[in-house]
């Protein structure tokens, strides 16, 4: 026997309803509510960072000599560390200009790993950066090249972010997954996708001592998923160099750190490198860490200069326990991004 479509309609808005009223009804467990001891237990967080860590971000004034910037960066790196700093942060293309007429000539093989120090100079800098002052070094980006084994002919160019560790171990590779694409009418325009290409995952990296950071690359700040995926995964800190431009920096570099600081209840470090008029690229620079409320601890100017912070523990806690959303989040209604595809 068939059915009308009018009881059709009304036999689906009735399970429509049912389902409703069911999925707004508090959930338990099975044997009932949860006793006290349980839901204590629940709500028992472990500390994401060890013990205190002082980052800095060095605003690096970098140019056209490849040799010169990496020489020019050793030399502030070594700054940092003497000054106590135990993770060091350098800025987004800091072996290189910024912009799309610069990638492909400035880029580097890093496959396979390590790779040689001709066909990667800047890598070795980097770890020997690392190791000779004995930190963390997120080193900022570096255009990166790909060749296939199948096609010697094809090029893919990335934005890579490489982390060491006091070893002068790599521990971490970061290709910037979204692409600076955007048309500002009368103020700029660029356009990323025209060389690069986008990485395809989530970095975070492990700091055995301290904890884990996220690391990701300047317009990937923009994507509070990105940065939401790390801090679920139980980062202390969320690392970004960046170059941001007189256009967008004024309007929300400090912004995008304070709200991702504030959405994620971490630390938030952005490193811009300084700002040169002379080149065909002026980056905002203001470098920044804002702690896990959202207060901005130390900014720069636009100028070289090195920004440190102490990152404690008891701050991030203080803000968990006193505005407390890692225990409100309400998975029954909003999907659970952390699920996402998380690499090192």
């Amino acid at each position: 026997m068939r059915s009308s479509p009018t009881s059709w309609r009304a036999f689906r808005l009735l399970v429509s309803n049912t389902l409703f009223t069911r999925s707004r009804q508090p959930t338990q467990s099975p044997g009932g509510p949860l006793s006290p001891v349980l839901r204590k237990m629940a709500t028992q967080h472990a500390p994401l960072l060890k013990k205190p860590v002082k980052l800095a971000c060095i605003q690096l004034a970098a140019g056209a000599d490849k040799p010169a910037n990496l020489s020019h960066a050793a030399d502030k790196v070594r700054e940092a560390a003497s000054s106590g700093a135990n993770i060091v942060v350098l800025p987004e293309c800091f072996n290189s200009p910024y912009g799309c007429d610069y990638f492909p000539s400035y880029a580097e093989a890093l496959q396979p790993s390590p790779p040689s120090p001709s066909q990667s100079p800047s890598f070795h800098a980097l770890s020997a950066m690392a190791r000779d002052n004995g930190v963390y070094l997120v080193g900022g980006s570096i255009p990166e090249l790909v060749v296939a084994d199948k096609n010697p002919s094809s090029e893919t160019y990335y934005n890579t972010s490489l982390t060491f560790a006091p070893s002068g171990d790599l521990i971490a590779t970061h290709r910037k997954v979204h692409l600076f694409d955007i048309d500002i009418p009368g103020k700029i325009t660029f356009k990323e996708s025209d060389v690069l290409s986008p990485g395809d995952h989530v970095t975070v990296v492990d700091l055995p001592e301290y904890g884990k950071i996220g690391v990701a690359i300047c317009y990937d700040i923009r994507f509070p998923e990105l940065a939401m995926i790390a801090a679920r995964r139980g980062c202390f800190a969320l690392v970004y160099p960046g170059a941001f431009n007189m256009t967008t920096g004024p309007l929300h570099w400090r912004l995008l750190g304070q709200a991702r600081a504030v959405d994620n209840q971490v630390y938030v470090a952005m490193c811009s490198p300084a700002r040169d008029t002379g080149a065909t690229y002026h980056a905002w620079g203001h470098s920044l860490i804002a702690d896990p409320m959202a207060e901005v601890l130390v900014e720069a100017d636009e100028s070289e200069t090195i920004v440190s912070a102490e990152l404690k523990s008891e701050r991030i806690e203080e803000a968990r326990k006193g505005i407390p959303l890692r225990d409100q989040r309400r998975f029954d209604i909003y999907p659970d991004v952390s699920v996402a595809r998380v690499g090192s």
